[in-house]
């Protein structure tokens, strides 16, 4: 089955790459410091382009298709212990919360690495600390996701990154939910 459009997996793979860029060039510690602006305003660019689709886009793009309530996330959490959860076509809810959680961090990220280019708050040393804070907090959100991606992958047997390339999972039930 389609799951995800061409727009969205797009914007997954370049905000990965873009975080990647700006994680290794944060102190030359990889990638020279000077990439390290540009691919915040790529992540930006990229959370805003999928906010908006995440509005007006359709299917499982929708934002309304897979934010659930925090009553359903806790269900699910529950059922996911009891090995009893159902397999979701799109995000299942916890994995929607986590969408939610890594933009509106790289959103902080950038915003706050963006006042910091501006006259009011250049080498503003209390929002420096939010910016890395956040950062590291975002490795924290991502170390979660691929976590949760693997044993998503591993508990209902499908690959999950592969479904991220192509665009396509498999129904096998009629009670997966879509």
């Amino acid at each position: 089955m389609y799951v995800w459009d061409p727009l969205v997996r797009l914007a997954h793979w370049t905000l990965v790459s873009a975080v990647c860029v700006a994680w290794l060039s944060m102190e030359d510690i990889g990638l020279p410091h000077t990439w390290h602006e540009p691919a915040g305003y790529v992540a930006a660019a990229v959370v805003l382009t999928r906010t908006v689709w995440g509005l007006i886009g359709r299917g499982h793009a929708r934002f309304t298709s897979f934010v659930r309530s925090p009553q359903a996330v806790l269900t699910y959490g529950q059922q996911v212990l009891r090995h009893a959860e159902p397999r979701n076509i799109g995000h299942n809810p916890l994995g929607g919360w986590m969408v939610i959680a890594l933009l509106a961090c790289v959103a902080g990220i950038a915003c706050t690495g963006w006042l910091q280019t501006t006259d009011r708050y250049w080498g503003s040393e209390p929002l420096e600390i939010v910016h890395r804070s956040l950062a590291w907090g975002l490795l924290g959100l991502v170390t979660l996701h691929v976590s949760g991606v693997v044993f998503t992958s591993l508990r209902h047997k499908e690959s999950l990154v592969r479904a991220m390339i192509t665009g396509r999972k498999p129904v096998r039930s009629e009670l997966d939910i879509h």
